[in-house]
């Protein structure tokens, strides 16, 4: 199949689940339906509008609740909310983390950000995130025992952390990889910046790991326009969290004294009022992108040249990203079709540039990554914003319940 007929026969589909509708489409918008305004309008009548406020408080328990997560700690981003996680995992300077090649440059800043090396790791085709058994090879060949870990026998680094990322909202293999984490001492912490709402046999997706970092930017599922939460069962790590995250600033009714290094990344009240909203609304997004995916995966079950990635076994996806996974003897067509789908309005994109071949990151350690960069050279992500799951939902009753998926 050529470029301009797949385009055509993909933007075909995306329109008819938009009803019809002329001009771009968006990749993923915001949608605001609820109390947005009331809650912001209350949060500037307060006059509390910076990291202190009730709507901080609020919007930490609202995440609690959802995720069941015993602690929840706001933050200004989801890059922030990672790099404490690692620093509260005990990462250091000079240490290596573990992480996918294939995921956003963020997983990979921060770990420079705690003055330690990123460690690229392979995926699996099935998950799309970190492949545990071929993991488990790598580390059997290059990891020597250590005092509470395992050592690089190459590079002499201690082996500190794993950090999986669920890409596009897909649950990667959480049983594995913990699995991993503990033969070889490693801490977990999941980047689940992109999985609100998406489970892994039944649990949420950053409540595996020591810690699990959340992002709220304004393209994920909830928005606080930034924002982002660390995740933790750890009641004295959430404690730390606050403290680090409020400039390490030891209470006091009016002096200024500090105890760390610590970090202006508490999430301002102006934002999480926003998404104190969001989340009331966020079991309607949810649905809404779960019927938008049902949709494309029974449109595209014909398509030739392309399949539509459906949510891993066992594992409940947000399908924050809907994405097709171009045959690998199209995996040539990618930028054209990129091209021709742009030019028709559908905003559509590829996966992320694979981190091991980013200039910053170019002589970082890594293992054999031929499954990562095959998937970057065949992922196209399509429309996937929860507006076109909401006009399907009043235009046509479609089973939103996906194979492997719990109801």
């Amino acid at each position: 199949m050529t470029a301009p007929a797949l385009a055509e026969r993909i933007a075909g589909v995306v329109r008819r689940a938009a009803g019809g509708k002329e001009g771009p489409i968006p990749l993923h918008e915001p949608c605001f339906a609820g109390s947005e305004w009331n809650f912001v309008r209350e949060c500037l009548d307060s006059g509390w509008v910076s990291s202190v406020g009730s709507f901080v408080d609020r919007f930490e328990r609202a995440l609690e609740d959802f995720t069941g997560a015993p602690h929840a700690v706001a933050v200004v981003n989801g890059t922030a909310a990672l790099h404490l996680c690692l620093l509260l995992a005990g990462v250091e300077p000079g240490d290596e983390v573990l992480i996918p090649a294939l995921s956003f440059v963020a997983t990979a800043n921060a770990v420079a950000y705690c003055g330690a090396v990123p460690h690229f790791v392979d995926s699996e085709i099935s998950t799309l995130g970190v492949d545990p058994v071929k993991l488990a090879r790598y580390l059997e060949e290059i990891a020597l025992p250590s005092p509470g870990g395992c050592r690089n026998r190459m590079s002499g680094r201690p082996i500190r952390a794993l950090v999986p990322m669920h890409t596009f909202g897909h649950p990667a293999d959480l049983q594995g990889l913990s699995e991993l984490c503990g033969r070889f001492g490693l801490a977990l912490v999941e980047d689940a910046a992109e999985s609100l709402g998406s489970r892994y046999r039944g649990a949420h997706t950053g409540t595996f790991g020591l810690l699990g970092a959340v992002s709220f930017n304004g393209n994920k599922i909830v928005t606080t326009g930034g924002g982002g939460a660390i995740l933790t069962g750890d009641e004295a790590l959430a404690r730390r969290a606050r403290h680090l995250s409020t400039t390490a600033k030891l209470p006091h009714r009016w002096a200024f004294r500090h105890d760390a290094v610590g970090f202006n990344y508490r999430l301002p009240n102006l934002n999480a009022a926003l998404g104190v909203a969001q989340m009331e609304e966020l079991p309607a997004f949810l649905s809404a992108k779960r019927r938008l995916a049902a949709y494309y995966r029974e449109e595209f079950a014909t398509l030739a040249g392309a399949s539509f990635f459906a949510a891993p076994e066992g594992c409940q996806s947000n399908y924050w990203l809907n994405a097709l996974l171009l045959a690998p003897e199209l995996a040539g067509l990618r930028d054209r079709l990129l091209d021709e789908l742009n030019d028709r309005g559908i905003m559509a994109r590829p996966a992320w540039e694979p981190l091991h071949r980013l200039p910053p990151y170019l002589d970082a350690p890594r293992m054999e990554l031929s499954t990562a960069e095959g998937l970057a050279d065949r992922i196209i992500n399509i429309p996937s914003s929860p507006a076109l799951g909401l006009a399907l939902e009043r235009s046509t009753p479609v089973n939103h319940g996906e194979q492997g998926e719990q109801p």
